[in-house]
């Protein structure tokens, strides 16, 4: 609620509006204002699901009293995998803070104290139930707090359907549904309790894959479905090429349009290449980079000169590293060789690997606010 937009030049906060319903209504009003005998171009980037996961009032209450089934991975001993995983802080049952879990602070606790309070992480919890005072601790903490995690989060993301459908709906409205392109998408995948964690940032599947849904009235077949590997950075060649202009040949990516129009080149690619960097950093998540092909997985820790190997196939919740296994020797060096490959081909030299650029803005608003 009361979400602050700022500009090149300004701010503006929103009071007593939510995030979701103002970023719609920006939209909206962008698509009714625009000149109307020029193509237009808009990306609506959603907030809401962001930590600490803070739905409105509505849709808190739409999931307040809903149980959330566990995946199947909410209580992986993390067995076989590297100490990275092991030295994690974004787990559900451990690295919630108070704020997250939404506890109200004690009254009398101001400024810095307050801020504090709602930054621990909670061993003990004592909630209201049946009437009574229950305190929690261990595996029934755990299984409350991602209960807590999960009802707001769902309520989050069913702000932001409830208005992308409300955007679609005056698409079809104003006639411009028929001659435009609606591209569904995120930045990243997301941890919903699986190996017992939230957050992204580690390269297993669940942070690794992001939605990719594409509505081209006359291009794309309603229904179908592509297993071609798309990356992030094929959405602006796609851009460019769906506008009729010229893809830069230093741009990296290639355009979707062919798989769109289900004609996947032969020569598309049947890996990929991910890397993260910040270590130490957010949650303790560790410096790594690695590669994905169509069946495998192989990750490397390079501060801690550690490697993961899975079988995509067979073991698609990446529970059993392969890595140093008998009879994996010649997948690992093929795997390696095809990690080396792509690294080079992004021209990855190890150049961020020890020090990072500095994070931040540095626009007008950034100075007046003094950040």
């Amino acid at each position: 609620m009361d979400p602050v937009f700022y500009t090149a030049t300004g701010e503006t906060k929103h009071t007593g509006r939510y995030v979701t319903d103002v970023i719609t209504d920006l939209a909206i009003d962008f698509l009714k204002e625009r000149p109307k005998d020029r193509p237009f171009f808009v990306m609506v980037h959603h907030k809401a699901p962001h930590r600490p996961w803070e739905p409105d009032a509505a849709h808190r209450a739409q999931f307040a009293s809903r149980w959330i089934p566990e995946p199947e991975t909410f209580w992986d001993s993390y067995a076989t995998r590297t100490d990275a995983l092991h030295e994690n802080e974004q787990r559900v049952a451990d690295d919630l803070t108070r704020r997250d879990l939404k506890l109200e602070p004690p009254p009398e606790l101001a400024g810095e104290e307050r801020a504090s309070w709602l930054a621990a992480k909670p061993a003990r919890v004592t909630i209201t139930r049946d009437g009574g005072s229950v305190t929690l601790t261990g595996e029934a903490l755990a299984r409350w707090k991602y209960q807590r995690y999960m009802q707001d989060y769902l309520a989050t993301i069913q702000s932001l359907d409830d208005n992308v459908g409300r955007l679609l709906a005056f698409l079809d409205t104003s006639g411009l549904s028929r001659t435009t392109i609606v591209m569904y998408t995120s930045d990243q995948g997301f941890f919903l309790g699986d190996h017992g964690l939230f957050d992204k940032r580690f390269m297993y599947e669940e942070s690794l894959r992001m939605p990719l849904l594409v509505r081209w009235p006359g291009v794309v077949r309603p229904g179908t479905r592509s297993d071609a590997m798309a990356l992030n950075v094929d959405f602006a060649p796609t851009f460019l090429d769906a506008a009729g202009v010229a893809v830069p040949s230093d741009m990296q990516g290639r355009s979707l349009v062919p798989v769109l129009r289900e004609r996947t080149p032969a020569d598309w690619r049947t890996s990929m290449y991910y890397r993260y960097y910040h270590d130490p950093g957010d949650h303790n998540t560790r410096a790594h980079y690695g590669v994905r092909t169509r069946t495998h997985k192989l990750i490397y820790f390079w501060k801690k000169d550690q490697w993961e190997l899975f079988d995509l196939v067979h073991d698609p919740s990446e529970l059993h590293n392969l890595y140093g296994q008998p009879g994996h020797e010649e997948l690992t060096m093929t795997l390696q060789a095809e990690l080396r490959r792509l690294k080079r081909a992004v021209r990855d030299d190890d150049q961020f690997a020890n020090e990072q650029p500095p994070s931040g803005v540095d626009g007008p608003v950034a100075k007046l606010r003094g950040r």
